[in-house]
């Protein structure tokens, strides 16, 4: 009876020395993430002056004049009204066509259907093809235009149709005999019933597309040469280029950036950890 009780103990103590050495890499981990975006956070809210006197200190008081002042210098107005209307373009373009995808591959209605979909897989790890797209928008007459840009930012779209015919596969294929019996059109099925029933994905899609655009720099820089039209983060290059010497407004410029996206994985993170596991592993 000793020998037993003392490898359960054994167990016991190895369990919580596991438990704990778990928790230091994640403490560690967090405290990497953690301490630059606090001493962000700390710079953005001192003044340039403040910030020279003691550039690791506390903020002594906490004060937005960096925010006004590098908003204002900055352009940031037009940047951010720019990226909102990238994102909601590309975004919605990239959705509706992975479902349009998705679903003839989910439900192999087309030929060679599981080959349409390692295809998909095997995209998100091959390179962009930057100077050939470049070639096509110069060809098409479209340089420096925002169709341009939307267009290049919509077309590397494989994680789409990967993620939603992972998921649209979970969905019973009598929901199709069924509106087809009942006169239901193939748009009308895709768009009223099916679209809700992958809601989670569409969410984790459409995220992961707002994302991309929101934080693309390189695409805009080839794309794009009027500052009138650049997205938020390539704004944000062209801010530092100038005010690079002005510490309190770069970090208050940056929380500005960062912001928005944050705010939104935070209120849909629920549909995002939902669609992202329901499209990868059913």
């Amino acid at each position: 009876m000793i020998q037993p009780r003392a490898r359960a103990n054994r167990r016991r103590t190895g369990s919580r020395l596991g438990r704990t050495g778990a928790y230091l890499v994640l403490l560690l981990t967090a405290l990497v993430w953690l301490v630059p975006l606090l001493y962000l956070v700390n710079t953005a809210f001192k003044s340039q002056d403040e910030f020279l006197a003691d550039p690791t200190g506390l903020a002594s008081t906490v004060s937005l004049d960096s925010f006004v002042q590098a908003w204002q210098t900055g352009g940031f107005s037009t940047y951010v009204l720019n990226s909102i209307g990238y994102v909601l373009l590309s975004a919605t373009v990239m959705v509706v066509l992975s479902l349009l995808i998705a679903f003839p591959i989910a439900r192999r209605y087309i030929r060679w259907s599981d080959a349409w979909y390692r295809l998909f897989v095997i995209s998100m790890f091959l390179p962009n093809a930057l100077v050939t797209q470049f070639q096509l928008i110069l060809w098409l007459g479209l340089y420096d235009t925002r169709i341009a840009y939307v267009l290049l930012m919509t077309a590397g779209f494989g994680l789409g149709p990967f993620l939603i015919t992972g998921y649209l596969r979970s969905v019973p294929t009598d929901l199709d005999e069924a509106a087809g019996m009942d006169g239901c059109g193939y748009f009308r099925y895709l768009f009223t019933i099916i679209a809700p029933l992958a809601k989670p994905v569409l969410v984790t899609v459409f995220i992961f597309q707002a994302i991309n655009v929101w934080n693309d720099i390189i695409i805009a820089t080839v794309v794009l040469a009027d500052p009138a039209k650049f997205p938020i983060s390539r704004g944000l290059f062209a801010f530092f280029g100038t005010y690079g010497n002005q510490s309190a407004q770069l970090a208050a410029a940056t929380l500005m950036v960062a912001a928005p996206l944050v705010l939104l994985y935070a209120a849909l993170q629920k549909h995002i950890v939902a669609g992202a596991i329901g499209g990868a592993l059913k």
